[in-house]
């Protein structure tokens, strides 16, 4: 039978994790640190776990003992284009403005993607520069990746993938940048591994944004689903060393779930369709008026065009799939480059008579989906006034608050609540319109609205908390994140909750630990 440690020393270990490591380990989350630590003792050389944590805790850890201790506290989960939406906005208005501002200059970039894990993050952003800039090879292109686990490192270093790594990729991204070792395992190409430069850093107390640092003069910072793990005051804290590595107009993007005016008082948020970028400085006149548009520039049409042909070709060569499977991927072309479909149409040009079976509403739900939010609207347009549906009614609003018009959704949003009061969804989505808008006491009121009319709707519970939490009203916030915990008992870690653009079970436990402080 397991010795039982005592709680006092888990606390203090917890502490000392944090104190170095910067991973938040709260109450309930002891059992999970004394597992990694079980594991780790005996590549310390411990049989006796107890003894172990005292001897790790006795003075401060040297980075050979940090990495062991990476290697059992920190899990790698990630893939190629993760968070889409974000990559949207990141391919289509961020660097190309940034590639056109630097092709007059000299021509040069500097990105890091803090916390890359095994390495996906900054293989995707080498990708998406040689796709938007031609001439790339003139460029001085700095890509930075680092981390606190070695191992990621090192798989990150040898940039071979399996096909886990590949989900959701379009068919032309794994063939056209990766040649296969394997039955089953991938290796990126090498024009596109030596734009990356991997090296290990511990972001809470390695030295940046020392002057002799090359952490300093980015042009964006990637640190994507990493900050969740940390406590919020040391998240806060990373946040404002990364603003002191960025230029004057620099763009941080963290995680979807990770964005919060809380954690990034100093920078500026900008909104983009479905996704919320940082910038170091709003007062270098950035153009955001175009950011619902999405205007590519001439290179990224022929990107797409080049797409097309090669994945034409590759699919016509391919020996081990039957004439029926090279139909069906060939007809499948266009939703692999949404952008194709953008470009070769425009929202006057969807009519009523080209829906076919499909309703209105149906045809622009699947617009929604595909992120097409100013033809979702266009085409509900079409409906006449009078007999527009409450749900239409909310469509229209969530189109509107994707594109960034947070007025407009806000309009629509009521306009569907004077039809169907009893939809505790439409409370729910008018509390976070209106905490974008800063009226926190009217947020308040619809979501609490919503959790009367269905109690067991668990993300009001999560957004009432933030609030609380906001505006200082720890007893508030804990009771809030206590109903959530507690509603999340009836789902499994995997399980997508609804009306959460896809967040886990899972990982709003994560999420509520992190947030959530002593009273």
């Amino acid at each position: 039978m397991s010795k039982r440690i005592p709680n006092s020393l888990l606390a203090e270990l917890s502490d000392f994790i944090h104190k170095h490591m910067g991973l938040y380990y709260p109450k309930e989350k002891w059992l999970d640190l004394l597992k990694s630590i079980r594991e780790a003792s005996s590549d310390f050389g411990f049989d006796d776990v107890e003894a172990c944590i005292h001897w790790l805790i006795s003075s401060p850890l040297k980075r050979n003992q940090i990495e062991i201790l990476a290697e059992k506290l920190t899990v790698g989960e990630t893939y190629f284009l993760r968070e889409q939406k974000t990559i949207n906005a990141l391919e289509k208005k961020v660097l190309p403005d940034l590639i056109e501002k630097q092709s007059k200059k000299d021509k040069s970039l500097r990105i890091w993607s803090a916390g890359c894990c095994t390495g996906e993050e900054p293989y995707t952003i080498a990708i998406l520069l040689t796709r938007l800039i031609p001439d790339y090879e003139d460029w001085s292109i700095r890509i930075y990746g680092t981390d606190i686990n070695p191992n990621f490192l090192q798989k990150a270093s040898v940039g071979i993938y399996r096909s886990w790594s590949f989900r959701g990729t379009p068919y032309w991204f794994k063939n056209k940048y990766f040649n296969k070792v394997g039955d089953n395992s991938y290796e990126i190409i090498p024009s596109i591994k030596k734009m990356v430069q991997f090296s290990y850093l511990n972001l809470v107390n390695g030295g940046y944004p020392a002057t002799d640092s090359q952490y300093l003069n980015m042009d964006i910072i990637f640190c994507r689903n990493v900050l969740m793990y940390f406590h919020s005051r040391t998240a806060k804290d990373i946040g404002e060393k990364f603003y002191k590595s960025l230029h004057d107009d620099g763009w941080l993007v963290v995680g979807a779930s990770e964005t919060s005016h809380i954690l990034f008082p100093d920078y500026i948020s900008v909104t983009f369709p479905g996704a919320i970028l940082y910038r170091k400085d709003s007062n270098l006149g950035f153009d955001d008026s175009d950011i619902t548009t999405f205007i590519p520039h001439k290179f990224q049409k022929d990107t797409l065009k080049k797409d097309i042909d090669y994945n034409t070709e590759t699919i016509g060569k391919d020996d081990t799939l039957s004439s029926n499977d090279k139909e069906k991927m060939l007809k499948s072309l266009l939703k692999e480059n949404p952008l194709e479909k953008i470009l070769s149409r425009q929202p006057k040009d969807i009519k009523e008579e080209d829906v076919e079976e499909e309703t209105l509403y149906e045809k622009a739900v699947e617009l929604y989906n595909q992120g097409e939010y100013n033809f979702s609207i266009e085409l509900l347009e079409k409906v006449p006034e009078v007999k527009r549906s409450a749900k239409e009614l909310m469509l229209i609003s969530k189109s509107f608050a994707n594109l960034g018009d947070i007025d407009k959704a806000l309009n629509w949003c009521e306009f569907s609540l004077q039809k169907e009061q009893l939809n505790p969804i439409y409370h729910y989505f008018h509390g976070i319109i209106l905490h974008e808008k800063g009226k926190f006491a009217k947020a308040k009121e619809s979501l609490k609205r919503a959790i009367y009319l269905d109690p067991d709707f668990v993300i009001p519970h999560y957004m009432l908390g933030n609030i609380n939490r906001h505006e200082g009203k720890i007893k508030e916030s804990n009771k809030n994140y206590e109903n959530v915990l507690s509603l999340l008992n009836l789902y499994k870690n995997e399980d997508i909750l609804p009306e959460t653009e896809g967040i886990t079970a899972g990982r709003l436990k994560e999420l509520v630990n992190f947030v959530r402080e002593d009273a």
